[in-house]
């Protein structure tokens, strides 16, 4: 969601799910979702920063915690009730990259990678 020129909070690209909630609660709840989507983009960023400069066997590691990531995102954003984004999201912290870490997918590529160190 990105200001408009009212001041109105308009749908992230793919936002066509309405929240379910008060009108405030709602509102809070875009503002939110705008700032965990930011996170989602700065921690993806990240990563792929990183894969830049890895070896083949790394980056693909490194792209598949990014694959990761973007499921993550979009479970995450398509939530539809604005309590959600206002109970579990409004102090943001590590929690992007928490989740990923906590990812059985992501305990798999790790395991992966120490192994063939």
């Amino acid at each position: 969601m990105n200001p408009s020129e009212d001041g109105a909070l308009e749908p992230l690209d793919g936002d066509a799910i309405s929240m379910t909630g008060t009108a405030s609660q709602v509102e809070w709840a875009r503002r939110i979702k705008r700032k965990v989507n930011q996170e989602f983009d700065r921690v993806a960023r990240s990563f792929r920063s990183v894969a830049a400069k890895q070896n083949n066997a790394d980056r693909a590691d490194t792209e598949a915690i990014i694959a990761i990531l973007e499921a993550k995102r979009a479970e995450v954003m398509s939530k539809e009730q604005a309590g959600y984004f206002i109970h579990d999201w409004q102090d943001l912290g590590d929690q992007v990259r928490q989740m990923i870490f906590q990812d059985a997918g992501y305990q798999i590529i790790k395991f992966r990678k120490a192994a063939r160190r």
